[in-house]
């Protein structure tokens, strides 16, 4: 009995010097946030109570097991309805939920608390990327997978973050409460960074919230965790928390950036203007599906390259970018890019890959269009 006791008395200091190696490997991530941190706590507290429980309920069976084995004579004892042992074994467990139950719903009041928060950032799940708005402030763009198609088929030897890179990270501030307001545009989604402690459904017409303070600087990455559908694997996160006076500056820039987009509606704009922005629009939300050189992926994905219909049908070609097709999966974009987004891209694939139609489409037009 000495000597499982020592056995357990040592397995206990070793898992506690190895708590650090576990949340780096194993285990949870301590996280970056407040919340991340109260969180992991929790988790580590719990999680030494259940190992007291077990060692305590295996040591004390395999004790007895040992120690009053048939083969040394013993004999089972005959009793029953003992209102002692009855009242301790209910008591101690219900002690011991009680004691679990206090510090976790302290931390899940602050969990389901975005109350006070100094940014608000809605989140929209659509397949198979993220959209950013920073409400209140004009500025919104899309964030898609930046992993080059040659790494994914396996023509390129892969980087150091394979499928999990972006073109427009989420750029936050530290020290400063945020809140997320989640939806989707499609099907279900889950945005999932672990060490933020962020992971919350976005739901098509539900709004669900959640919040972080991120207390250091630096690039945090995660995915969807949701089954949404062919491309799930292809929608990674990547959050960069940067200090409040270099966020300040970058919003200031965005802002003003988009009121110049905006100020360009109104504008007759060149050819080579809308196809330089558009191969640009095309290269981040479309050519996923679609290809680069517009070849498609059918039947899912038609070619965009010599396709009739598209040449020859220019409000045809507008209203399925704008409304997309039901029942497949092509979706709308009207709410995802802004006019000059939309027809600088119409203009693109209407005019690259030899479909030369000579169209250019103006965001003036896409603009009424979208009045309609």
């Amino acid at each position: 009995m000495r000597t499982l006791l020592v056995w357990l008395a040592g397995g206990l200091t070793l898992a506690g010097s190895s708590q650090v190696a576990l949340a780096n490997g194993w285990n949870m991530p301590v996280g970056v946030s407040s919340l991340s941190g109260e969180i992991y706590g929790l988790h580590m507290t719990i999680f030494w109570i259940c190992v007291v429980i077990g060692v305590v309920v295996f040591g004390a069976m395999f004790y007895s097991l040992f120690r009053y084995r048939h083969s040394k004579g013993a004999k089972s004892a005959n009793f029953h309805e003992n209102t002692t042992v009855e009242i301790i074994w209910t008591t101690i467990p219900l002690l011991i939920l009680v004691g679990m139950a206090v510090p976790a719903t302290a931390t899940l009041q602050k969990i389901y608390d975005p109350s006070d928060a100094e940014l608000d950032v809605m989140v929209t799940g659509q397949q198979w990327r993220w959209r950013y708005e920073y409400l209140g402030e004009d500025v919104a763009f899309n964030s898609n997978l930046a992993t080059p198609r040659a790494q994914i088929n396996g023509e390129e030897e892969r980087g150091e973050h394979y499928l999990l890179e972006v073109d427009e990270p989420l750029v936050l501030p530290i020290n400063r409460k945020v809140r997320f307001l989640f939806t989707s545009d499609d099907v279900i989604h889950a945005w999932w960074v672990p060490e933020l402690a962020v992971k919350q459904d976005s739901i098509p017409g539900f709004v669900n919230e959640n919040w972080v303070r991120i207390e250091e600087p630096g690039i945090y990455r995660g995915q969807c965790a949701e089954l949404c559908g062919v491309d799930h694997g292809f929608m990674p996160i990547v959050v960069q928390a940067v200090e409040e006076e270099e966020f300040d500056s970058w919003l200031a820039e965005r802002k003003e950036a988009a009121a110049e987009e905006a100020m360009g509606v109104d504008r007759e704009w060149g050819m080579d203007e809308l196809m330089e922005r558009g191969e640009g629009v095309f290269g981040s939300i479309c050519a996923s599906c679609h290809q680069p050189e517009g070849q498609g992926a059918p039947p899912a994905f038609p070619a965009l390259a010599g396709n009739e219909q598209l040449i020859e049908d220019a409000d045809w070609h507008i209203d399925t970018v704008m409304n997309g097709v039901s029942g497949t999966a092509m979706p709308a974009f009207r709410n995802t890019l802004n006019p000059v987004e939309l027809a600088s891209v119409i203009t693109y694939t209407r005019n690259a890959w030899g479909n030369e139609t000579g169209d250019a489409i103006q965001p003036s037009e896409i603009a009424e269009r979208l009045e309609e």
